[in-house]
């Protein structure tokens, strides 16, 4: 606080320096240094706004000089000197300088003034926090808009736990309710220690609590979250709180809905991300409103069914470190969006492994670059895709990844050194195979060599494609390189992998080649004679010189094919044969021609295409297939309707087959032979078959069987129950052509029914048939009763009572009158059974301008004319 004698000491500190300033002979142009602190303790106090410091320098200080705050302390204004203590935030000393320059005859021309600033602890109030404040300052319960701000630099308190607090707090760390601050400054000099308690309220902070996403595939069963409870959906949340459908799927349609159908939303919207927003409301204001969210992410499934993997390319050893190991990966049967995929791949081998990568499909392909390290020596190399997920899918679908790979081929430089070649005898004219053995330096796999022949042929430069297996290679010297009879010489001059031209090596690798000559044909003949079927077919050679030992290879064609191969011994240049009958199963035109001749002496063989003979083989036809055949005598059968049947064949009732029968002879039971006849006249064996003709009697009526109460709605099982047959008649409405009529079918009265008994075991109809007419007026005396006479009807055309209908009654009593009456006595209506049902218009004459009879009560007369039954009569309403 500032003394209460502020400028009587003001006025001392003036004597003293004026009494200093007399003893010396030179002037102290910026007056004294302070002997003793300037002391400011009453901080709050107005007059600590406006100190001037300019009156402590003593009187010998003169005007005009510069003020400097040597510890920023922030409360001098320089220019005047005034010192502003309330702008000073922290309690301490403090130095001010004043200096004067420019002065002659100045002792000192800079003086210092030492202030002590007391401490002052502001004016505490209130505050509120929340729990999830990290870092709540406690000077937050100052209120500086109504009191100067406190200084810093103090300690603070927590009265309600008694201890020592920092400034800055975790409200996390503390139980809600009200707590005590108190926020203290250590004295100094002689100003007293202050301090300033105020209060803060922490309260908690709602708690929407942890949200556990759901991660789908579109091809999940999403019936079983057809009613997802979100609520289940979050962890340690506050009850009471609201959802909200961000994406508005519709799926929360009331304040308190928490449960969604997800499989509505995949219906609906299909693949993406749905958020749903779980939002809890503070108990107090100082409390943010806190929200969680619950997403439900669908993602698409990738079918890479039929996707292909492609190494470009395969390479030799040599050039292993230079190569460029690109695969390219091409969509399957699925289009795959463009972007950006993990790729997850392994590579065989020693030096392999597995790599996931991030590429780009575009337009379908995918490309990238293995590893040249992965690459280290000759071999089969298989790269294969074990997983392809797009980046961001957080694993809610299982790609369909089958087996996507391919093989790069490091291929070793082929060496032919030290292989050993050897070639077969040929032919004239005939290829030759060469066989490569020994191949060490080779491993399995396609290659292509270059070879020259020397000696009774000559060719250079010549290409095959040879298969190395286990060292062991074979390759075919094409027949027009063999033209000349005698010996030649194979060279291999040059090796290349076929897999890729530029795994290539030079060779020279010799083998021997012997070449005989081809039998002479020019004059080679064959005959055969013409015979009948299943007779002996002998064929004759001619024209084989000076051949002793050959094999023929003859051909069959025309009515009977056949290749057959047979050794022949030739006497005189001539040889015969037979031919197998098991070669000639067919009758007609056969040609025989031999298209290859052998000398099996030295193994050569000529193939021919003109030497040739035809010759006839005569048919006979087979036996006929026929079965036994059963038939109903109602459809009166006639050969006609056997089978086989036809121009061709023949039918007989005996087996001496003396005289056909005609198409018209009617059918017995009995046994028929038929025979097939050739347009060559040939006739074959007859086939004999049993005819069965089976009838069945008409069904006999009951006694009074058509007779029916038409009130027990009687149907045609009804009718069939009436027979003998019960479980095998049938019905129709008419003789001839008629409809087969169902059993559930109703009974007509006065209608005629014709009745066939159908054999269950044969499935034939009765020849004869039952005709029975259907009475529907034969009903008990108990049942005379049960008719129902109506008391009103209302014919507005509503389709609903519109007529006065006395039902049953026709059934009986089938003869009886119904007369109407109006209010007058009139007749209005006359009706019986063919003229049931009165519909409300005048059919007699009563005077009614319109013929409509109007509202009203109307009288009814039954004459049942029956059993001497005595009329009824009775009365209706009529109301339209």
């Amino acid at each position: 606080m500032i003394k209460k004698y502020f400028s009587l000491i003001v006025f001392g500190f003036y004597i003293i320096l004026f009494l200093s300033l007399s003893t010396k002979s030179f002037a102290q142009c910026a007056g004294q240094d302070s002997s003793a602190p300037f002391e400011v303790c009453d901080i709050p106090n107005v007059s600590s706004q406006a100190i001037d410091l300019f009156p402590l320098l003593g009187a010998t200080a003169v005007p005009g000089g510069t003020w400097s705050d040597d510890n920023n302390s922030g409360g001098l204004d320089e220019i005047t000197g005034v010192l502003n203590a309330q702008l000073i935030r922290s309690s301490g000393t403090y130095h001010y300088t004043y200096t004067v320059t420019g002065m002659n005859g100045c002792a000192d021309n800079s003086a210092t003034i030492e202030v002590i600033i007391g401490g002052y602890a502001g004016f505490a109030e209130k505050a509120s926090a929340c729990s999830d404040d990290t870092s709540f300052n406690l000077f937050q319960i100052f209120n500086a808009s109504n009191h100067l701000s406190p200084q810093s630099g103090g300690s603070w308190y927590n009265d309600t736990n008694g201890t020592a607090s920092p400034s800055v707090i975790n409200a996390e760390t503390f139980e809600p309710g009200t707590y005590k601050f108190t926020y203290s400054i250590a004295a100094i000099g002689s100003c007293p220690a202050v301090s300033s308690t105020g209060f803060v309220t922490f309260f908690r902070s709602p708690e929407p609590g942890k949200a556990t996403p759901l991660i789908l595939c579109e091809d999940s069963d999403f019936s079983i979250y057809s009613n997802l409870d979100l609520n289940d959906r979050i962890a340690g949340e506050d009850s009471g709180g609201t959802w909200t459908d961000i994406n508005g799927t519709g799926q929360i349609t009331f304040i308190k809905d928490h449960n969604i159908n997800v499989q509505q939303i995949f219906n609906n919207y299909g693949i993406g991300e749905y958020n749903f927003a779980y939002t809890v409301l503070p108990t107090s204001p100082v409390c943010k409103i806190e929200t969680t969210v619950v997403r439900i992410k669908i993602e698409k499934k990738y079918d890479f069914t039929g996707a292909t993997l492609e190494v470009r390319k395969d390479i030799c050893e040599s050039d292993i470190r230079t190569a460029d190991y690109l695969v390219i990966l091409n969509q399957g049967i699925q289009n795959i969006p463009n972007g950006q995929y993990f790729v997850t791949y392994s590579v065989s081998g020693p030096n392999g492994g597995t790599r996931t990568i991030e590429e780009t499909f575009v337009n379908g392909v995918l490309s990238f670059n293995l590893n040249r390290n992965n690459f280290q020596q000759p071999g089969d190399f298989t790269i294969r895709i074990t997983e392809i997920k797009e980046v961001g899918s957080e694993g809610g679908c299982v790609n369909i990844i089958n087996d996507i790979s391919d093989v790069l081929h490091v291929y070793k430089i082929p060496v032919l050194n030290g292989s050993i070649l050897s070639t077969s005898t040929t032919c004239q004219n005939k290829s030759a195979q060469a066989v490569i053995s020994n191949a060490s330096g080779l491993v399995d796999g396609l290659y292509t060599i270059r070879y020259n022949v020397s000696g009774s042929n000559t060719a250079t430069a010549q290409t095959a494609t040879i298969n190395v297996v286990g060292g062991n290679a074979s390759f075919t010297i094409p027949s027009n390189l063999n033209s000349n009879s005698g010996n030649s010489i194979i060279t291999i001059t040059n090796i290349t992998n076929a897999a890729t031209p530029y795994c290539t090596n030079s060779a020279n690798l010799n083998g021997n080649l012997i070449i005989n000559r081809l039998p002479d044909t020019a004059n080679l003949k064959i005959g055969v004679s013409d015979n009948c079927f299943n007779k002996t077919f002998s064929a004759s050679v001619t024209g084989l010189g000076t051949l002793t030992n050959v094999a023929i290879t003859y051909l069959l064609s025309g009515s009977n094919s056949a290749v057959q191969t047979i050794t022949l011994v030739v006497t005189d240049g001539k040889a015969n044969f037979t031919i197998p009958a098991i070669l000639l199963p067919n009758t007609g035109s056969t040609t025989i021609s031999i298209n290859n001749l052998v000398n099996n002496d030295t193994g050569c063989d000529v193939n021919l295409t003109t030497v040739s003979d035809a010759f006839a083989i005569n048919p006979i036809p087979i036996a006929p297939t026929a079965v036994n055949q059963p038939f109903c005598k109602a459809d009166r059968a006639t050969i006609a309707n056997l089978v086989p049947n036809g121009a061709q064949y023949k039918w007989y009732n005996s087996s001496a087959l003396t005289t056909p029968l005609s198409g018209t002879y009617v059918l017995k039971s009995e046994d028929y032979w038929v025979t097939e006849t050739s347009a060559a006249g040939c006739t074959s064996e007859a086939t004999m078959i049993a005819v069965t003709v089976t009838d069945s009697p008409a069904p006999i009526l009951d006694t009074n069987g058509q007779n029916f109460c038409g009130l027990e709605n009687p149907v045609i099982l009804d009718l069939s129950n009436n027979t003998n047959a019960p479980s095998t008649v049938v019905w129709y409405d008419a003789v001839s052509n008629g409809n087969l009529l169902a059993p559930t079918a109703p009974l007509t009265d006065n209608t005629t029914y014709y009745g066939f008994d159908l054999s269950t075991s044969t499935n034939c109809i009765s020849e004869d048939h039952l005709e029975v007419k259907v009475s529907l007026s034969h009903c008990d005396e108990t049942e005379y009763e049960t008719f129902f006479v109506p008391d009103g009807f209302s014919p507005n055309g509503d389709n609903i009572n519109d007529t006065f209908t006395i039902l049953k009654i026709d059934f009986l009593y089938p003869n009886y009158t119904l007369e109407i009456y109006n209010r007058y006595g009139n007749v209005v209506y006359k009706g019986n059974k063919n003229k049931p049902d009165w519909d409300g218009k005048n059919s007699e004459g009563a005077g009614f301008g319109d013929g409509i009879a109007p509202n009203g009560v109307y009288f009814y007369v039954i004459h049942f004319n029956k059993d001497n039954k005595p009329p009824q009569q009775g009365r209706l309403y009529l109301n339209r």
